[in-house]
């Protein structure tokens, strides 16, 4: 079998045009990665309830949300190298009903180490899910799609976090916050079994006849070795996560009673504003990876996007009286500006070997959900440090001032990945870089 000398994918895989089973795949794998957005963002929506059924405050429920990336985060690494190992069908299948068992463990706690528990349960499982739709869009679609079509993927995970929001909140309302979560998880179920019955590894392994790819003999070691000797796999991962840590504090968790403080509007119309900032992601993951595609650059698209989250966070935060409309763009712009951990994605695989490539997409996922799991408990940290000590319903009470004082340090992250996408991130012209070994 011949090779590509791009990218060393096998030349039947290069050449091929995308088939209907292809989309059909990588689908019902991205809906996994929606799935699990869902469960991500459920907790903004239900802090109140959260805090007084399980006798919470800001501290202890930052803490309990963030169990979510304790486990999420470390595994992205063995998650990636797994891909590369073992395939994507049985780790995607065992992933998912992880989540599922962690959502209907929380869905039925009484006590915080219950529910912190099914969180971490649910981020174990849900590390898997990004990765492993990135391995099957790489295998079962030529390279030329791979960064429009990551795109795509993050607009299900915008669709997710969607759902997420204003959906969620109305059946939390409706149904209360446990009942919700127990039908989350008999769904994760349902979309185990559909992944177990649908998806297979990669062309070669349908036509070959079998139902799993070979084992790679490649240890855990080297092929982390192999990716964390080029130094671009550590400046594209540190813009990854500063892109992506105030949307882990701002849209999954704490942006929505902020909100509610600061502009005066309820629950369900705070959770309406955080939905421009998951629909700016939508719309800009595919629209990033278009436009880099197009012009055959990295770099500027991941400067502009860094732009983007200064001109739009500093505002919606700190403005006084900002009408509801400048709030929603600037959310919007925000969302825009958090789109660009999708196109890093690309400098990724540009930058590393197709054999690693899940490993070095692990590091990679692992630096951009790494915000979650600091700067969630950080700002609750933040937020009870400056309280005043006030307390409403017999809970603590954090005033807009506490708010603003504690989201001090979003503004800076964009600020720092300009600066990392300006000076530390090499073009590569969205083609494979030639040092790059197998």
């Amino acid at each position: 079998m011949t090779k590509n000398k791009n990218n060393d994918l096998p030349s039947y895989l290069t050449n091929q045009k995308p088939t209907t089973r292809a989309a059909i795949i990588c689908i019902l794998a991205s809906c996994f990665y929606m799935y699990e957005f869902i469960l991500q963002v459920s907790p903004a929506v239900m802090t109140s309830q959260l805090i007084n059924d399980l006798g919470l405050n800001s501290i202890t429920l930052g803490t309990m949300a963030a169990f979510y990336y304790y486990s999420y985060t470390p595994m992205q690494l063995p998650a990636g190298f797994l891909f590369d190992r073992f395939g994507p069908r049985r780790l995607l299948t065992i992933a998912i009903l992880s989540c599922a068992l962690g959502t209907l463990l929380f869905g039925s706690s009484s006590h915080i180490a219950t529910a912190s528990t099914g969180r971490f349960m649910m981020g174990m499982g849900s590390a898997f899910a990004f990765i492993g739709t990135l391995v099957l869009i790489s295998r079962w679609f030529p390279a030329q799609y791979f960064a429009f079509l990551a795109g795509l993927v993050q607009l299900m995970s915008s669709i997710g976090a969607i759902v997420g929001e204003t959906p969620l909140t109305i059946a939390v309302n409706h149904w209360g916050w446990r009942q919700t979560i127990i039908i989350l998880g008999v769904i994760g179920v349902i979309l185990g079994l559909l992944i177990w019955l649908i998806v297979r590894d990669s062309p070669e392994v349908v036509s070959k006849g079998r139902k799993f790819q070979p084992a790679s003999k490649k240890s855990l070691l080297k092929s982390f070795h192999q990716v964390a000797v080029n130094s671009q796999t550590w400046f594209v991962a540190l813009y990854s996560f500063m892109v992506w840590a105030p949307i882990t504090a701002f849209a999954a968790l704490w942006g929505v009673p902020f909100l509610v403080l600061a502009y005066g509007i309820s629950t369900k119309a705070a959770s309406t504003a955080c939905t421009m900032i998951w629909l700016a992601i939508g719309i800009g993951c595919p629209l990033l990876g278009w436009w880099s595609d197009k012009v055959n650059l990295r770099g500027t698209p991941l400067k502009f996007a860094a732009s983007l989250g200064i001109i739009g966070l500093i505002p919606a935060i700190y403005a006084p009286h900002l009408p509801l409309f400048w709030l929603y763009v600037c959310l919007f712009l925000f969302g825009l500006a958090a789109s660009a951990q999708s196109l890093a994605f690309g400098v990724v695989k540009d930058n590393n070997h197709s054999s690693v490539v899940g490993t070095a997409m692990g590091i990679n996922n692992m630096a951009t959900v790494a915000g979650g799991a600091l700067f969630q408990p950080i700002i609750g940290i933040f937020l009870h440090v400056n309280w005043n000590g006030i307390y409403h319903n017999g809970v603590p009470f954090y005033s807009v001032e506490n708010y603003r004082k504690a989201f001090i340090l979003l503004p800076f992250c964009y600020l720092i990945a300009l600066l990392i996408g300006k000076f530390l991130i090499k073009e590569t012209h969205c083609q494979q870089q030639p040092n790059v070994q197998e």
